[in-house]
């Protein structure tokens, strides 16, 4: 399995001693990646640590995942990714989507999809050292320039979920975070729409990088337990995975209807609603034996790098768990 790479997703939840702790094992362990999130009021800066993680590793490559339009200026955001590039080099990864659920403690909606599409634009002509004029839609530059030098190279990876989004990405991204569950079925989904949007614009697909959420625990209810609240997530963002692998529409509608809050997190009771079955396809959520056949099934769908976002009370124990299950692939 050495053409794909693996990575390790984590929010800013952790102090930044504790945090540089994690990095150093991630990278020890083996991973290719480290993503940090960046959500709002929920955790820490990203770009601060992923700066810190480049001093304190040496070959993991360092990305948002991911930044967003609306709480970040375009013109910032290229700021923010020249410097980590500056510090990280060819190691860093500008991530960015549209913005999630966390948006509404700012009183902010997601972007729309001409907003992120012209904000990607915006920060590549920033990048290359151009002079950049727009008009939106969500933002205006003035003939903005920066007045630095900038890798014009930077790798910008777009967070995807549904069709439309997905097409653009396989349009302009050079990479894509997939948010899709784990289902082979669901995930060939996923990429027939990002092949799409590449044909459509004459490019190859870009590269593919699924993130899965989850716990890996030999005590199987535990694990389910853990990863339950990465499962509601679904159906109040992207329900077309709910009618995809079948789950009943109404509780689909319960999920939307319990679920209005903010991160993940927070959606404990209307986890508690969907069936086993389900969370089992939507997030990591099993034993070693059951993470590693679902690994060796994403495998041959075809992506180039599979990321764990830990959940639960012990997120180290389920990192080194998916690195047990990746050595025996």
């Amino acid at each position: 399995m050495t053409s794909i790479r693996r990575g390790v997703v984590l929010q800013g939840v952790d102090t930044v001693d504790e945090f540089l702790a994690m990095a150093r094992h991630i990278e020890a362990t083996g991973f290719d990646n480290l993503w940090l999130t960046e959500s709002s009021l929920h955790a820490r800066d990203p770009y601060q640590l992923l700066a810190l993680a480049a001093r304190a590793t040496t070959q993991l490559r360092l990305g948002t995942a991911v930044t967003n339009p609306v709480t970040r200026h375009p013109a910032l955001t290229a700021v923010a990714a020249a410097t980590l590039a500056e510090i990280a080099g060819d190691r860093a990864i500008l991530g960015i989507g549209a913005g999630d659920r966390p948006l509404r403690a700012l009183g902010a909606k997601p972007a729309r999809l001409a907003e992120l599409e012209a904000a990607i634009a915006a920060i590549r002509g920033l990048l290359a050292g151009g002079s950049v004029t727009s008009d939106g839609p969500g933002f205006r530059l003035d003939d903005a320039h920066l007045r630095f030098d900038a890798r014009a190279d930077l790798p910008v990876f777009v967070s995807a979920s549904g069709p439309r989004t997905l097409e653009l990405a396989g349009a302009v991204a050079d990479g894509v975070i997939l948010l899709c569950g784990l289902d082979p079925a669901v995930v060939q989904w996923a990429l027939d729409r990002v092949d799409e949007g590449a044909r459509r614009a004459g490019r190859p697909r870009p590269h593919i990088a699924i993130f899965v959420y989850g716990v890996i625990d030999e005590d199987e209810p535990a694990a389910i337990a853990g990863a339950r609240s990465i499962a509601a997530w679904f159906p109040q963002t992207a329900p077309i995975y709910c009618d995809l692998v079948g789950l009943d529409p109404e509780i689909t509608r319960a999920v939307r209807e319990s679920y209005s809050g903010g991160e993940f997190q927070e959606a404990a009771q209307a986890a508690s609603l969907l069936p086993v079955s389900f969370v089992q396809r939507m997030a990591v959520a099993g034993n070693r034996d059951r993470v590693t056949a679902q690994l060796a099934a994403l495998r041959q769908v075809g992506v180039d790098s599979i990321n764990i976002l830990p959940l639960g009370d012990d997120r180290m124990a389920t990192i080194n768990a998916f690195d047990e299950c990746w050595r025996r692939l």
